[in-house]
């Protein structure tokens, strides 16, 4: 086989793992992460269960993929700004970016709910990741506003609110998105951190 075959063949196999991983987001969107099967995505792709399990060995393996491509979108948007250090406005841009994909953000959303029940595959993963949240975010404030915030608050008390507010706020906005605009609600909390803000 020539290397340009190789090359053919690995990415034809990429782009049969990207359609296997968005047909993923969808059935998990729609059935949750324990009512989606191996068999509906695989038939959504026209594959068999046996064809999927090539590309990925179990459902486990597949549900972290989705959630480790979904994190690699959000760097990419959050990073998206002129500068490569992470401020505020590029949050506020990710938030504006989440209201163009519903259906990712639905995906996200029922996973994150599901994992806090024993047992869960993804359990290990949130709390991972929400541990690295928080200490990202408080390095995020403390180079936007300094070791104290509104309230004489620290920038760790304030990275699990923040956390907070941006999950809390795309519940909300799953739910009912004609009421709820994500991008001009996170920008009021933000107008809340700031020194001297009249949040107590």
């Amino acid at each position: 086989m020539t290397q340009e075959q190789r090359g053919g063949r690995a990415g034809q196999a990429d782009r049969r793992r990207a359609e296997i991983l968005d047909a993923a987001r969808e059935v998990i969107a729609e059935r949750g992460y324990r009512g989606a099967s191996l068999g509906a995505v695989a038939e959504r792709v026209g594959l068999t269960q046996p064809g999927l399990l090539h590309y990925f060995p179990s459902k486990e393996h597949l549900l972290v993929a989705v959630l480790e491509e979904r994190d690699r979108w959000d760097t990419a948007a959050f990073l998206a700004g002129p500068s490569e250090s992470w401020r505020l406005s590029h949050l506020e841009q990710l938030v504006e970016y989440n209201a163009m994909r519903p259906g990712v953000v639905q995906t996200f959303t029922a996973l994150a709910g599901e994992s806090v029940t024993g047992g869960h595959p993804a359990r290990e993963y949130f709390i991972e990741r929400y541990a690295q949240a928080r200490a990202r975010l408080a390095e995020l404030l403390r180079a936007e506003f300094g070791e104290r915030l509104a309230g004489g608050r620290t920038p760790e008390q304030v990275a699990p609110l923040l956390i907070a507010v941006l999950d809390g706020l795309q519940t909300q906005w799953l739910l009912d998105p004609e009421s709820v605009d994500m991008g001009a609600a996170f920008r009021n909390f933000v107008a809340l951190l700031e020194p001297g803000a009249d949040a107590k």
